[in-house]
């Protein structure tokens, strides 16, 4: 193996054992997931590979934020904030999540990449977590 793949080896690791990671197309449609989101969300990446993203999202969660989060990613920036999402099982978990568009030569989204810590238990022993 080169340098180069090591590299990239290493960095998967990592980011498969600290963060749920995903991307989706311009519309919300999952096309990569990684082990970890899988084993948080109680999917198989078969399961959710071109469905929309929002097949985790928790009920709880107001409509707003999703429309903040949106408005924010098209635009070409960055969106932090905590979300709660829900298990295929229905177990509710709770995330921060980063999601940053992927621009094209024109400076226009065309994907999205999120990178999201749990903190579920953190929330379940009554932390305070502001953003």
């Amino acid at each position: 193996m080169d340098k180069l793949s090591n590299e990239i080896e290493a960095r998967t690791k990592v980011l498969n054992a600290a963060a749920i990671v995903s991307e989706t197309d311009q519309f919300g449609t999952i096309t990569f997931v990684n082990e970890n989101f899988c084993r948080v969300a109680k999917y198989t990446k078969e399961e959710l590979i071109g469905k929309p993203h929002n097949i985790v999202r928790h009920p709880d969660m107001p409509k707003s934020v999703f429309k903040e989060m949106w408005e924010t990613i098209k635009s070409g920036k960055i969106f932090q904030g905590i979300v709660k999402n829900k298990a295929k099982d229905g177990t509710p978990y709770w995330v921060i999540a980063t999601i940053a568009p992927i621009l094209d030569n024109d400076e226009k989204p065309y994907r999205y990449i999120g990178v999201r810590v749990d903190i579920t238990e953190l929330i379940r022993r009554g932390a305070k977590i502001e953003m």
